[in-house]
């Protein structure tokens, strides 16, 4: 671990050494690519330089209780005590900033919200995932843009699919996909009673050109006029866009925009995004280990998480967390339960890893 952390530390002091040299300077893609692993390795570098001071100031004051100074002596104690506490401390940081990073966590994502078992109530709640997590998006100042839409008559959306821009974006709503249960009594039910209903989330990180080669003759590129809640027309021109990627049988529409331009550039974003996640998925069945050594992330078919009114409960299943904050939750307010999946993602990664050695 520290012959580790050493070459890092020395990678780091090289690293911002060339980035004030003049070839590099005038380089711009060199530079920016230096800028960047010189971002990425300051905060391990940063703790393992807290964590040699903590040792050093261990190795003072342990000299001091030997050397018999009385004066001192009181003194070193505490300071011993402190070091050690931040020794400790240090020692579990760094182990998490060595886990092999997801190496799409720094980009944007694309977020896909189905609503599921439950008719328009599982519209409605498709709805209200949507809104907590424009809220959530918000609280963190990315932008959010909705690149497709079903909805219905009463507020609700058979389907939506936004993306959310913003630095970290994947690496905090990466865990939102699965399913989502909601248990309430419907505005649509007049007895009373409590239904059962579920939406369904995807989250796909968004992807460059460079990243997702498409041969534009694989594409099938089908034209037709938008339509509204309960089927109306509501547009008079071919402006909506299907394109279908026939070896993978992707089907991606969009009819938001009234440019058939605009619309078909969101349909490819949301159309590289899913061959991506096709292409991960297949390499994650080749390292099943570990993905089982894995918070959950991308199975759109488990169930994650059941929102439940009468008791304003909110159950994640992956990690038995259960906070009485439904409110909250549903108006944005995600990050407690999202650091106890990363957190949770992290000691099972941590766990797998001391099983290997």
């Amino acid at each position: 671990m520290f012959d580790k952390l050493d070459s890092l530390e020395k990678r780091f002091e090289e690293v911002n050494r060339r980035l004030s040299e003049p070839d590099i300077i005038s380089d711009q893609e060199a530079f920016k690519k230096l800028c960047k692993e010189s971002s990425d390795l300051s905060e391990i570098v940063e703790e393992y330089r807290k964590y040699k001071s903590a040792k050093a100031t261990i190795a003072e004051c342990k000299e001091i209780l030997q050397s018999g100074d009385k004066e001192l002596a009181e003194l070193a104690k505490a300071e011993l005590s402190e070091a050690e506490d931040s020794i400790e401390e240090t020692s579990e940081r760094l182990k998490i900033l060595l886990l092999p990073k997801d190496p799409n966590d720094e980009k944007n994502v694309i977020i896909e919200i189905r609503g599921g078992t439950g008719g328009e109530e599982a519209a409605l709640f498709a709805a209200d995932l949507f809104r907590m997590y424009s809220m959530y998006a918000e609280s963190k100042d990315w932008k959010t843009e909705i690149l497709s839409s079903n909805p219905t008559d009463i507020g609700g959306f058979k389907e939506i699919t936004f993306s959310v821009n913003g630095n970290g974006a994947y690496s905090r709503f990466k865990f939102e996909s699965g399913v989502h249960r909601v248990q309430r009594v419907p505005t649509t039910e007049s007895q009373g009673r409590i239904q059962t209903s579920a939406a369904t989330v995807a989250v796909l990180p968004e992807v460059e050109e460079v990243e997702v080669d498409i041969n534009p003759n694989d594409l099938r590129i089908d034209v037709f006029r938008a339509g509204g809640p309960g089927g109306q027309c509501v547009n008079t021109t071919d402006s909506a866009v299907r394109i279908t990627h026939l070896p993978t049988g992707i089907v991606v529409s969009c009819q938001d925009e009234k440019s058939q331009f605009k619309n078909k550039d969101k349909a490819m974003k949301i159309l590289r995004s899913r061959i991506f996640e096709v292409m991960e998925a297949e390499r994650n069945s080749q390292i099943a280990d570990e993905r089982k050594s894995q918070i959950g992330s991308g199975d759109r078919s488990e169930r994650i998480r059941t929102y439940n009114f009468p008791q304003s409960r909110v159950t994640d299943h992956r990690i038995n967390l259960t906070l009485y904050k439904l409110e909250q939750i549903l108006n944005g307010a995600l990050d407690e339960l999202i650091d106890a999946l990363i957190t949770a993602d992290q000691t099972a990664k941590m766990s797998a890893e001391n099983k290997e050695e």
